[in-house]
């Protein structure tokens, strides 16, 4: 056995285990298995070209020799990323964690109520700092997240301003670049005019439906945003605030001065820079917007024994739900990073925040002083951590770069400094020193600075903020750490059992991929730091873009996209950037399977398309007579099609090519969604189907962890044709000749989280990728077979074999009346996440165990999935408690004194016998959804208030 093959460590079932579960399904070989379950005519010829693998401990010299390429220079360059210092209380115990980052999304509440809390904590922290009503659970960064506010006020336009086509959108001038990028990518799809300009010359004209102010702007100006929100309203027009979350403990929150929208970042949060992500940006609203707030809102309920328990709130914002209708195509968030960034304020509360704030302050008003000593002069009147400086940018930055101090160039004339939690005193002088020899004077040394406070008397933080017990209490390193395990242990992750979710791919996150992320000159970079400073950061991403270009077949990659929608959303606005290249403005039909995830048609719908379904076939398949007739009606129109491969219900279409053609043959570009590539890398490619775009799920294929809900990130590959139309960015050169505006605000999105995929990769090489994806089919039909007698499988192949993921049926146990919750949270019991529940078709559940899963593991599940279905079978007619119904029983549940339900305790809790040696104990019992809809409480609201409830 090779024990440096990093391949033997992810590929879960050891060789004499795959032929036992070949055996099982009837098949002589591996190889047999693939040719009777991949169309001969959609199969690469030759392996893939990458490089040999490496092992292990050879990728982490590797990775540590690269990261020495970068230069980490002391950085005040702001612009909405800022060095931060993560305690490593929540270093250790939480971005390093598998019991919280390889966690999924939160759907199955009973066993997922530690995160619950921790994003509870994290929507409490913003409503109370922006002064809001309402917040999420987090977005994907503050560009996008200004731009689904500005989506947002355009969907709630006063029913007047939608009878006259009001469309105008004032932006600020104070508006980071980024986020202007972002803006506009997002506007002109669906007939948004954005007008930038100064705050203090806008004439709030009937014109306009939505304003958005930076506070402070990007140059550090605190402007006077009470007085126009004063205005705005009164002129009827809805105003979005991008806010500095540092800044808010000393600005008086953008709520109380009747924002409707307020959003931002974050990142300053104990959150690393990462060369631009991944980062939790937040979204605060009016309640009166809750059913237009896009992502996911926790929301506390009650359960079966009337006990407080946490949700998803208000899923009918789901945009599998809403389709089409959606405003938006948020799917994953950055859990992760936002649980990181609660923790940071329940460690330090709201005085250890005040305390933070107020130093950053002070040293930059006696910044100020010095520089304004030394002859320079600072032209910002009222700031926060950024001064604006007057002097020969160019000369200055000669200075700055010889010392190794990044600063901002704002023109040939004007340079800002931000500074932050990391500006000790030797910085601040040293930072002195610099602006003292380009000025050819005397340096100023500073022993201490004095509180100082230079913000406005009507822009002062006035109200309380974090006043929870939560945020008054862990403020010791063995406090918090007790505090964080006791939220760890609520939640079932893959540091548990398997989490076998169909379209979500929940495999290994191996420790070797992850270590790099904590890594010193990978976490601190800016992502628009000079490129000589970050060449670890061009190299890694650079063979990244090249390694998926190569998987796919394609002749081009962006790195950008930092979710999967966002890449969704991405390769549409990119095949319509082709399109009116060639003149075709009118393209604009896009083709979506009935099959397809919401996100799909969202995301068409954002991209200013006309979203037509075609039908599907009782095999599942997509209906190609159907398509074929739609795509004829629409030739003259028509942009594109949105296809998922193998399809979402589990089945490699065998006509795959001819329905590529089919749209090739009247005028469109086939976007090929890249939620299933698990079950294509090494055997086959997007390319050679003949696809045009795909976006990849780099947390799903390429091993990036879920983190309870994100970081995602979403790259998209492309056809030769639309590389010139590759996203760009307006502070560093990316994307093609003639690229499309930013889709997120960092140029290579989750930088940081991109190394996890590259490691992955050259730790597999071709051949490993190739078995990973063999095996994750092998792992699936073992599955289907093993639970054959008990559960139908919905579709398969058309040799009877099914892909990497397979769809069971369990509408039959209606008439025990059992639905497929009940077996969901039967599930948990014994020791299971449930696959996915009613997607994409209700009342079934489709299941993907991954190459990841050992034999063993997956003898589990199967026997845990029979043992339930004997359980149904067991049921008499009516018999409503039992079970199953009465699932998940909890600890509390078994060990109290009465137990007046018709099976036993024991039954009840250790089903099999393998549960015994590894209980997970749901924290909660099932809870009440609707309830907690009727009762919307999104805060840690104190116990009283949930009761008046």
């Amino acid at each position: 056995m090779n024990t440096k093959a990093f391949a033997l460590r992810h590929i879960g079932p050891r060789e004499e285990d795959q032929k036992l579960m070949l055996q099982t399904i009837g098949v002589d070989s591996l190889d047999q298995l693939i040719n009777e379950t991949v169309p001969a005519d959609i199969r690469l010829k030759n392996p893939l070209d990458l490089d040999v693998p490496m092992t292990e401990y050879e990728y982490l010299l590797h990775i540590h020799e690269l990261s020495k390429k970068n230069k980490v220079y002391k950085t005040y360059i702001g612009l909405g990323y800022h060095p931060t210092i993560t305690p490593a209380v929540i270093q250790r115990n939480v971005l390093e964690s598998p019991g919280w980052y390889t966690a999924y999304t939160p759907y199955q509440a009973e066993i997922a109520q530690g995160r619950l809390e921790a994003l509870l904590n994290f929507q409490t922290m913003i409503m109370e700092l922006t002064g809001m009503e309402i917040a999420n659970a987090s977005l994907l960064d503050e560009s996008t997240s200004a731009a689904e506010a500005m989506g947002l006020l355009f969907a709630v336009r006063e029913r007047q301003q939608k009878k006259d086509d009001i469309v105008k959108f004032f932006v600020s001038d104070r508006t980071l670049p980024q986020t202007l990028a972002v803006l506009e990518t997002r506007a002109n799809p669906i007939g948004i005019e954005l007008v930038i300009g100064k705050e203090e010359e806008f004439d709030f004209s009937s014109d306009y439906f939505g304003a958005l102010l930076q506070y402070p702007g990007k140059a550090g100006q605190i402007t006077d945003i009470k007085s126009f929100i004063e205005k705005a309203n009164a002129a009827e027009i809805k105003v979005a605030v991008a806010a500095d979350i540092l800044s808010l403990t000393k600005l008086e929150a953008p709520g109380k001065f009747g924002a409707d929208v307020v959003v931002g970042t974050t990142q300053r949060f104990g959150i690393p820079m990462g060369f631009g992500g991944p980062h939790a940006a937040y979204f605060a609203t009016k309640e009166a917007y809750k059913r237009f707030l896009p992502g996911r809102i926790i929301g506390v309920t009650k359960d079966a024994d009337g006990n407080r328990a946490l949700r998803m709130a208000l899923q009918t914002r789901e945009q599998h739900i809403k389709r089409d209708k959606a405003t938006s195509n948020i799917c994953t968030a950055q859990v992760l990073l936002a649980v990181m960034a609660s923790m940071y304020a329940v460690y330090h509360g709201p005085e250890g925040l005040k305390s933070i704030a107020q130093r950053v302050h002070n040293k930059t008003v006696a910044l100020a002083d010095a520089l304004k000593k030394l002859g320079y002069k600072q032209v910002n009147t009222s700031y926060f951590d950024t001064l604006q400086i007057k002097t020969k940018a160019k000369r200055m930055k000669r200075f700055a770069t010889k010392k190794k101090i990044n600063l901002c160039y704002q023109d040939r004339k004007t340079v800002t400094v931000s500074l932050n939690e990391t500006t000790s005193m030797r910085d601040l002088n040293y930072l002195i020193s610099v602006f003292a020899e380009a000025a050819e004077k005397e340096t100023i040394v500073l022993n201490h600075v004095d509180p100082a406070n230079v913000i406005p008397e009507a822009l002062q933080r006035k109200t309380e903020f974090l006043t929870s017990d939560v945020f008054n209490t862990y403020h010791s390193e063995t406090e918090l750490m007790r505090y964080i395990k006791t939220l760890e242990r609520k939640d079932l992750a893959l540091n548990h059992s398997m989490i076998a979710l169909g379209s979500c791919t929940m495999k290994l996150n191996a420790a070797s991929e992850m270590l790099p992320l904590s890594i010193f000159k990978w976490a601190n970079i800016h992502p628009f730091v000079a490129k000589k400073q970050a060449k670890g950061y061009f190299i890694v991403l650079k063979e990244l873009e090249e390694q998926l270009t190569k998987i796919t077949g394609f002749a081009g990659t962006s790195l950008q996209p930092n979710s999967g929608a966002q890449g969704e959303f991405a390769g549409l606005m990119v095949i319509r950037a082709y399109h009116e290249s060639r003149g075709d403005f009118h393209r604009n039909i896009c083709l979506i399977p009935s099959s397809a995830h919401g996100t799909n048609p969202a995301s068409a719908v954002m991209a200013g398309m006309k979203v037509v379904v075609t039908k599907s076939t009782e095999e599942g398949n997509i209906d190609v007579d159907d398509l074929r007739e739609k795509a004829e009606l629409h030739k003259d129109n028509l942009s594109a099609l949105m296809v998922t491969y193998p399809s979402t219900h589990g089945v490699y279409e065998s006509a795959i090519k001819e329905i590529t053609k089919i749209i090739h043959d009247n005028g469109g570009q086939v976007y090929m969604d890249g939620a299933n590539m698990n079950a294509q890398v090494g055997l086959t490619n997007p390319g050679n189907i003949g696809a045009d775009v795909c976006h990849l799920n780099l947390h799903k294929t390429f091993a990036i962890p879920h983190g309870g809900g994100g970081p995602g990130v979403g790259p998209i590959c492309v056809a030769e044709q639309l590389v010139p139309f590759l996203p760009g960015n307006p502070i560093r050169r990316t994307g093609g000749d003639h690229a499309i505006s930013s889709i997120s605000g960092a140029p290579f999105g989750s930088a940081l989280a991109c190394l996890i995929s590259y490691g992955y990769i050259k730790m597999l090489g071709s051949e490993g990728l190739t078995a990973s994806t063999k095996v994750a089919i092998l792992n699936a039909n073992y599955i289907k077979k093993r639970l054959e007698g008990s559960f139908e499988t919905l579709y398969s192949g058309e040799q009877g074999r099914a892909a990497h993921e397979m769809i069971i049926d369990c509408r039959p146990f209606k008439t025990h009346g059992i639905e497929v919750t009940d077996i969901a949270k039967r599930l948990m019991d014994y020791g299971f996440h449930a696959p996915t529940v009613s997607f994409p078709v209700n009342g079934t559940m489709m299941i993907e165990p991954t190459e990841s899963e050992s034999k063993a593991e997956i003898d589990r599940f199967c026997d845990a999935m029979i043992s339930i279905k004997q359980e149904i079978d067991a049921l008499s007619e009516g018999e409503s408690n039992n079970v199953l119904k009465n699932a998940p029983h909890t600890l509390d549940m078994i060990t109290a004194n009465n137990w007046d339900l018709p099976y036993s305790r024991e039954y009840a809790a250790y089903p099999l016998d393998y549960v015994r040696h590894n209980k997970f104990w749901p924290s909660v019992r099932r809870v009440d959804d609707a309830y907690g809809d009727r009762n919307l409480i999104c805060s840690c609201a104190p116990i009283e208030a949930y009761q008046e409830a």
